[in-house]
């Protein structure tokens, strides 16, 4: 099991970046939860097996096709979330 714990900056807010990772995560079948920050970004919290992590944070780092991902930054640790991925508000 592998949990990850990011921020995600750029142009992610308002362009559906939450939805579109609802559904990734859905289809790869991972746990967490993902929330808009006051200052522009969306914060999440992944967890399931490493190759399935992996996929959908290579696809984060794109986004959507409205979005514009200028970095991925690495947070403090998380614990392992199970169940499945939500949005959080």
């Amino acid at each position: 099991m592998k949990t990850i714990h990011f921020s995600i900056k750029g142009l992610v807010q308002g362009v559906g970046y939450r939805a579109w990772l609802y559904k990734k995560a859905g289809m790869l079948g991972v746990s967490g939860w993902c929330k808009n920050l006051p200052d522009g970004s969306v914060e999440v919290v992944v967890s399931g097996d490493p190759e399935k992590v992996d996929a959908l944070l290579m696809a984060m780092q794109v986004g959507p096709s409205a979005a514009q991902v200028d970095a991925l930054s690495r947070l403090e640790e998380a614990p392992e979330e199970k169940g499945s991925f939500r949005i959080e508000h």
